[in-house]
């Protein structure tokens, strides 16, 4: 069943995946990938190695520039996404933030009132300055024809992590946290909604021409505080970005939300969803494709597979989803155990996919 793409409100500037999220129709479905540039590629291993620590990586404008281009340089991709974390921002709060090999971010977890008045955001976009001085590198450097994406995380997302102090597997300290509605709380999210805003219109200043929300954890909320704690921050960050960047297109990935997805498009008022590898694409091409761009959705378990497997599953998206709005992408991360070569495959697909539609419309 065809569906009715939303209508572009701008002439094409021939960045595909820019133009497929202002409602054009370009000769290739983009394609770029979630941490793209990361530990399946021999050459981030090597500049992580020599950065001395993942935090003193992202913390040099150099290096993160060079890895944030490392996928460029090998794939033919139509977005690089900044190197940068979503916790960088409670570290610029002032939050004590460290990652520890095989366990990932470690923070000084905040479980009262006393935690959060100790954040601050004085500093916070002085403290953000090495992703800014990144963007600005990476920007001057891109082919013509692609787009550059700056990202932040959602504040529930971020929230569990700052409550927890680390990744736990279904962030039960900040749930409890949100169920009891406590003060501290409110006033965290809320902290984290004004700060990323800043910092985003920060990124968009620096070169940034989309955004991405991660919202890694929605899936865990019931339906009652899903509303309250994952889309309504989201919808004021939206709010705020758009009102000083309206130009600019924003991606919400609320990775778990089930049916909930075509709420979050509804009420928070992004340009694009990026949906999770559980999502039928009859449902996704019929409820949100007429509204929004979709993004997704491959499993990376099934990129790390590879074979028949992979085959198969990239050709279902590919005609599951109308070609007009949507970028090809992963329903999460790409896993650090990837070989290279899966990724070529995946990405050889969707161009030959491209170049046979394209064939036929023009017999046509």
């Amino acid at each position: 069943m065809s569906v009715e793409i939303y209508p572009s409100t701008s002439s094409p500037c021939g960045k595909p995946l820019l133009d497929v999220l202002r409602g054009h129709t370009t000769k290739r479905r983009p394609i770029w990938m979630m941490r793209q540039a990361g530990r399946y590629l021999p050459e981030y291993r090597k500049v992580r190695a020599d950065a001395g620590s993942f935090l003193d990586l992202c913390a040099s404008p150099g290096l993160a520039s060079d890895v944030t281009l490392q996928p460029i340089s090998r794939f033919e991709l139509d977005a690089a996404i900044i190197f940068a974390d979503i916790l960088l921002l409670p570290k610029a709060l002032g939050q004590r933030l460290e990652f520890q090999e095989g366990e990932g971010p470690v923070l000084e977890p905040i479980t009262g009132l006393d935690g959060v008045n100790r954040l601050s955001d004085q500093h916070v976009l002085s403290d953000l300055s090495p992703v800014f001085e990144a963007l600005g590198l990476v920007s001057g450097k891109l082919p013509d024809d692609v787009t550059l994406i700056g990202f932040c995380g959602a504040p529930w997302t971020v929230a569990t992590y700052m409550v927890a102090g680390r990744g736990t597997p279904d962030q039960r300290p900040a749930r409890e946290a949100a169920y009891k509605a406590e003060p501290w709380f409110t006033a965290m999210i809320d902290l984290l909604v004004r700060t990323s805003i800043d910092y985003l219109c920060a990124q968009v200043r620096a070169g940034a021409e989309v955004l991405q929300i991660f919202d890694t954890w929605a899936g865990v909320l019931s339906d009652e505080q899903y509303g309250r704690w994952s889309v309504a921050p989201v919808a004021e960050i939206v709010r705020g970005v758009k009102d000083k960047h309206p130009e600019v297109p924003i991606i919400g990935f609320p990775r778990g939300s089930g049916q909930r997805y075509a709420r979050y498009v509804a009420e928070t008022g992004v340009d694009a969803i990026g949906i999770d590898w559980s999502v039928p694409l009859d449902w996704a091409r019929e409820q949100l494709q007429s509204r929004v761009t979709v993004q997704g959705n491959l499993d990376p378990v099934l990129l790390a597979t590879g074979g028949d497997a992979l085959d198969l599953g990239v050709q279902h998206i590919l005609d599951g989803l109308d070609r007009r709005g949507h970028i090809f992408n992963l329903g999460h991360g790409i896993l650090p155990d990837t070989p290279i070569a899966h990724v070529e495959r995946l990405i050889s697909k969707v161009r030959a996919w491209d170049d046979e539609h394209d064939a036929v419309s023009k017999s046509d």
